[in-house]
């Protein structure tokens, strides 16, 4: 089982290329960057999590420049977006990103990916909250036509453009790793219908542990006609507990990704060390 981590990049926390290199000699496996365009002001006193709004929402920079730099410091470390909020995105300029990071990264890219949940910033994007999933599928099949398509074209109720000519294609074919965040069940059907990977967050207020579901998971991807292991399970905001992490391990999960807050270089470095040692059991 491999492991990551999740860090958001704002002008106070380690910067993303100093970062790469340290988890690529503590032999991490990756690196993801969220993403939040903008949060809307004044901030609500209330978040979902019952306080507010962490400032690194609005402070975070943009992943993919994020995670140029990252790959550009490193060698064999991978760069995920975590997620990208493709809701809020024109998807040919992303489809050039991606493809375009993944050329330069010699095909370290994975594509997380997912709906997105605060609705005013949707708004200020002009996405309805209502239909944020159907616009996400679209986008999401947009792009794979332009990643492998010589003269793309796509017709939707949201997305409507071509034929037209889009370089460079992505370094990895058919293209980047497409992994669908999100709860269970709803999300886990959008991965078996054009994923190629689930990423749910461990637990949610719906559930204690999402591991739970993964036996009907794994029929949902069997019932699909797919094989289960083109559908790997990537687990978000795993805790450090080695026991629990190598329970996740002989479940079958392939990778699993710690969740760390803006963090400066002083803290973030020894709690890296730390976590050294599981990550080198996790891999054996």
């Amino acid at each position: 089982m491999e492991c990551g981590i999740a860090h958001y990049f704002t002008l106070h926390s380690m910067r993303p290329d100093a970062l790469g290199r340290a988890l690529e000699e503590r032999r991490f496996e990756s690196l993801w960057c969220p993403e939040h365009s903008h949060m809307p002001a004044p901030l609500p006193a209330k978040a979902a999590s019952g306080a507010g709004y962490p400032a690194e929402y609005a402070e975070v920079m943009d992943p993919f420049i994020a995670l140029t730099a990252a790959a550009m410091a490193t060698s064999v470390l991978k760069i995920g977006t975590g997620i990208c909020q493709v809701t809020q995105r024109d998807p040919i300029i992303t489809a050039k990103q991606v493809a375009s990071l993944d050329q330069l990264s010699g095909g370290r890219f994975l594509f997380g990916v997912g709906a997105g949940w605060n609705a005013q910033e949707m708004q200020h994007h002009g996405t309805r909250y209502a239909s944020r999933f159907k616009l996400m599928g679209e986008r999401i099949e947009a792009m794979r036509a332009i990643w492998t398509q010589s003269s793309p074209e796509y017709h939707g109720e949201f997305v409507d453009f071509g034929p037209i000519n889009l370089l460079p294609k992505p370094f990895q074919k058919p293209h980047p790793p497409i992994l669908v965040g999100g709860t269970f069940p709803h999300s886990a059907r959008r991965a078996v219908e054009y994923g190629d990977g689930w990423m749910p967050t461990r637990t949610r207020p719906e559930y204690p542990d999402v591991t739970a579901f993964l036996p009907e998971f794994q029929r949902m991807v069997m019932a699909a006609g797919r094989n289960i292991n083109d559908v790997p399970v990537t687990l978000w905001a795993a805790s450090a507990n080695p026991d629990r992490l190598k329970h996740y391990r002989d479940l079958g999960i392939a990778r699993v990704v710690f969740y760390v807050r803006a963090k400066a270089t002083d803290e973030l470095l020894p709690l890296l060390d730390r976590w050294e040692p599981l990550v080198s059991q996790l891999k054996s």
